[in-house]
C-alpha cells in the first residue's frame, strides 16, 4: 500500500490531467437536458393521450 502523502500528490497530480468544461458548456449541456426531457414528457404525454382516447373510444362501443 502506497504511503499516504504519496497518494495524495498522485491524486492531485490525475485531477490536474481532467479537462474541465467551460461555465459555456456546462450551461448549454444543462440547457439541452431540460430541453430534452420537456420534448419526452411531451411525446409521452401525447402518447398516453392518445392510448387513453383509444381504449375508452374502444371500450364506449362494447360497454
Amino acid at each position: 500500500m502506497a504511503n499516504p502523502l504519496q497518494f495524495i500528490q498522485q491524486t492531485r497530480t490525475e485531477i490536474g490531467k481532467v479537462a474541465w468544461p467551460t461555465r459555456r458548456e456546462v450551461l448549454l449541456t444543462t440547457v439541452m437536458v431540460f430541453v430534452m426531457a420537456a420534448i419526452t414528457a411531451i411525446f409521452f404525454a401525447l402518447v398516453d393521450l392518445l392510448i387513453r382516447s383509444g381504449l375508452t373510444g374502444l371500450l364506449s362501443l362494447f360497454g
